[in-house]
């Protein structure tokens, strides 16, 4: 055996003397066979107890080398479960045909490393071996998953093991495999691709032991360890809203770990954490730990406090099984029972493979520098397949022929596979699509139109939403008095024919839920709102628990809205919120962060996943953030989103101008974009921008920077003309005052975006300069509207420019804006800058220094003379 894990102390396993005449132990047996080191390394220190004898005293208490842990676990009836699966004699027992298919996929597992290593000695490929039963395990537990109904099964996992796994478990083609080795292969068909063994899969096949169609789905991920795990249980849950599945019993998610990653990384427990609620629960997750006791050259002595690596899913009382993972049969009757814990309970559970890691962290890394002891005994050690072999031919089982021609079988498939790899030219990253969207786009996987219908609603549709909006649709419904003036004043701006933003979103939620569209709202507090403009979800005063979503009381065929307040999680709720708007393009989902500024912990999610995940993986995907963003004198937190990191991010050319016809540049952008970037300064903009997410014909992300202040900004409301058939989202919105009379005797343009806006026309207006000074509102950031912006400043041509934002300097937007203001005007003009001076904080913490400081940049937006004789 290749190494152990001593399993949980006594009193987790051994309860009663009747266990121990049950075991044939007494007393005096608990501290030999129990009380090992945490971890038992082959060649560990020379304290260590030797191999041979920790399996011996293990195999007294345990069925062979399997240990439980689950005494922790509050509920009777689930604990009595797990005993009547281990403790009782000879409970691992399989049949003849059993043990042939599990030797014959030990037998891929292992022949596809070993083919991998002699064909690309000097790749990496960050191969399996030492765990070479995690194959075997995989599709236990996918055999066990169909047999109880599971039609699809949404995978995430680290690099480790994972060409094997889409070779063996996934069966993506070996040539399709292969040919990512030749360093030869031209460029990607579309987009920058990613490393194979970053790559993921969607297939659709016939399960072989069930012969029943499973779809099994292998999420794409980057290095970053641990990232996947919630947007796999994103997808996982959106496949089970979208096919009706409430339980859980179709649609299931597998995740895979590695033992330094899994309690090392604080997303795990991030993710465990939204296992058991109502709107992110996926009904149980099969946990699958692959744990060679050791992290890249870290000893686990090291690495964590806890006992085992897997303490962290005691959190949610999920059962933990220890097993060897150089004892095939032990790994497939731990395997079978997860699953059919899942299917019993639908809770999470936890297969921990104790392995070892023959190589190095790659082919290319020597694990002798770190762990000289480990290595050689590892060196030593003979291979699982090879021991289980002998087992077998031993037992009768098989015969060595049979064992041989079965390699032979394996590697001749291999080599015919290799062979046809070598005729490809080019890499197809479309070929590896873990989230297709069928009939979305042409057969070729271009969009079927590229134009954007009107997103404006008729005065009927604005009306009827305003009333649900205004109104409680339930009888003997009691509502907070507070709440009652509000709804009363969203009935007058109806009346009025205005919108403010709450009811500017309400409109656009409400109408595509209307056309069919679901909409998922997710975030800390987002169902009243941090800023209480919300409310979305009404409570009665009276009755406890007693809810009312207006939303879903819009029309008899609606689609449903979901509108949920999460956890206090960015991190494990955005991941959640882009695996679940990878599910489906019909489908408007948005993450809010309380606060702009939060989105920072989950910066990894938003870096690696949503920025470059088309440019990477080909996947378009049309998730929302919205992240509230202002100078309000609040201080350096809660102030600012961060525009600028996203703006850096942006995948546009900021010196060329775009080559597009006049009739398609603004779709055009759009479509070549990784994301979109907007900070909307009314409501109407915001209803447009809103509803054109899901009109366009393709998938970008959208971030908007939404406001605060501005939320009950008497100025900030639009009215129904602006949101009637035939208009639109505006990309720049031009000044539309006293400037227009006279263009040639404007003396500056001041271009600035959001809630600025208000402020510069405020000022403006008390300096009676509404004649001589323009102001610009840039809508949409990214893709920049090089178009509309070459419009307006040929507009005033003896206008000096300025971009002004309350923003410090070296922040927000200015050296995104600037380049391209001066692509705009063939760098004829300068671009002066008017906002607060460069600074380490967002924001300063005084509110008199920050009312100082707006006075200063209004000041110099509107001194013509300031920027006189600079150059």
């Amino acid at each position: 055996m290749a190494a152990i894990d001593p399993g949980p102390p006594p009193s987790d396993i051994i309860t009663s003397n009747d266990k121990l005449e049950f075991y044939g132990l007494d007393e005096s047996d608990l501290d030999k066979v129990f009380r090992l080191p945490t971890t038992t390394f082959i060649g560990g220190s020379e304290s260590t107890l030797p191999l041979r004898e920790i399996i011996q005293r293990l195999e007294m208490a345990y069925c062979q080398s399997i240990g439980v842990e689950f005494m922790f676990i509050n509920d009777l009836e689930q604990c009595q479960w797990i005993r009547q699966k281990f403790e009782r004699p000879g409970i691992m027992q399989f049949t003849l045909e059993e043990k042939r298919t599990l030797l014959a996929r030990m037998v891929r597992s292992t022949r596809f490393e070993e083919f991998l290593q002699r064909k690309w000695s000097s790749e990496k490929r960050f191969g399996l071996e030492g765990c070479e039963s995690l194959i075997p395990a995989l599709k236990t537990i996918i055999d066990k998953s169909s047999m109880n109904g599971v039609e699809s099964i949404i995978m995430g996992m680290p690099h480790r093991g994972r060409l094997n796994v889409l070779a063996n478990v996934i069966r993506k083609e070996l040539d399709q495999i292969f040919c990512q080795f030749d360093s030869k292969l031209e460029a990607a068909d579309e987009g920058s691709g990613d490393v194979k063994y970053h790559l993921g899969m969607w297939h659709r096949r016939i399960n072989r032991v069930t012969d029943r169609n499973i779809t099994l789905s292998l999420m794409a991920n980057p290095s970053h360890l641990e990232a996947v795990d919630p947007v796999v249980q994103g997808k996982t849950k959106a496949e089970q809203f979208y096919c009706g599945d409430t339980e859980g019993n179709r649609v299931m998610s597998i995740l895979l770990h590695g033992d330094a990653a899994f309690a090392g990384q604080g997303v795990v427990y991030e993710t465990f954490h939204l296992s058991d609620l109502p709107s992110y629960t996926t009904h149980g997750t099969i946990h699958v730990v692959v744990n060679n006791q050791i992290g890249f050259t870290t000893d686990p002595r090291v690495a964590r406090s806890s006992s085992y690596p897997t303490d962290v899913a005691k959190v949610v009382n999920a059962p933990i099984f220890h097993v060897n993972a150089d004892d095939p049969e032990a790994v497939m009757y731990v395997c079978n029972v997860a699953a059919e814990w899942r299917a019993t309970f639908h809770k999470d559970v936890v297969v921990d493979l104790v392995c070892y890691r023959r190589n190095g962290h790659n082919e290319m890394d020597e694990p002798m520098f770190t762990q000289p002891l480990m290595y050689k005994q590892i060196k030593k050690q003979k291979g699982v397949l090879q021991k289980y072999a002998e087992k077998l031919i031993a037992e009768g089982a098989v015969t060595r022929q049979e064992y041989e021609e079965e390699i032979a079988k394996y590697d001749k498939i291999c080599e015919e596979a290799h062979a046809r790899s070598k005729d490809e030219k080019i890499l197809h990253i479309k070929h590896w699509l873990d989230s297709p969207w069928p009939g979305f786009f042409n057969m070729d996987g271009q969009p079927k139109s590229m134009t954007s219908p009107s997103t404006g609603l008729t005065e009927e549709e604005l009306g009827h939403i305003g009333h649900i909006a205004s109104s409680v649709p339930v009888e003997d419904f009691t509502i907070h008095g507070g709440l009652s003036r509000i709804l009363k004043g969203r009935a007058a701006m109806v009346g009025q024919r205005v919108c403010d933003w709450a009811l500017g979103e309400y409109m656009a939620f409400g109408s595509l839920l209307k056309e069919g569209t679901h909409i998922r709202l997710s975030g800390q507090d987002v169902e009243r709102g941090t800023f209480s403009h919300r409310h979305h979800v009404l409570h009665d005063q009276n009755v406890d628990k007693r809810i009312c979503i207006p939303m879903n009381h819009i029309a008899p065929n609606q689609a449903p809205y979901t509108v949920c307040n999460s956890s206090l999680s960015e991190y494990g709720v955005l991941g959640f919120e882009l695996g679940f708007a990878m599910a489906s393009p019909n489908a408007l989902v948005l993450w809010e962060a309380q606060f702009g500024d939060f989105h920072n912990t989950a910066q990894c999610i938003i870096d690696q996943f949503i920025c470059p995940g088309q440019a990477k993986w080909v996947r378009q995907n049309g998730i929302v953030l919205l992240l509230p963003h202002g100078m309000e004198g609040m201080g350096p937190e809660h102030s600012s989103a961060r525009p600028e990191r996203f703006l850096q991010m942006c995948n546009e050319d900021p010196d060329a101008y775009p080559k597009f016809s006049a009739e398609e540049f603004a779709v055009r952008q759009l479509y070549d974009c990784n994301w979109i970037i907007v900070n909307c300064s009314t409501p109407a903009n915001y209803f447009h921008v809103l509803r054109r997410q899901i009109l366009q014909p393709f998938r970008k992300p959208l971030i908007v920077f939404t406001p605060k202040s501005l939320l009950r900004h008497p100025d900030a409301k639009s009215s129904f003309d602006d949101m009637l058939p035939g208009t639109h989202f505006q990309r720049l919105i031009p000044d539309s005052g006293p400037v227009c009379e006279k263009p040639d005797g404007v003396k500056r343009i001041v271009f600035c975006t959001g809630k600025v806006y208000y402020e510069l026309t405020r000022e403006r207006k008390n300096r009676g300069m509404d004649n001589t000074v323009a102001i610009a509102r840039i809508e949409q950031l990214s893709p920049f509207p090089f178009d509309q912006v070459k419009v307006e400043t040929g507009r005033y041509p003896n206008a000096d420019l300025v971009w002004c934002q309350e923003e410090h300097k070296n922040q927000g937007y200015y050296d995104y804006v600037k380049p391209r203001l001066r692509t705009t005007v063939d760098r004829t003009r300068p671009v002066w800058y008017a906002g607060r001076g460069p600074a380490a904080a967002p924001a300063t913490g005084n509110k008199a220094a920050h009312l100082v400081e707006l006075q200063r940049f209004l000041d110099t937006a509107f001194n013509l003379d300031a920027f006189t004789g600079q150059s």
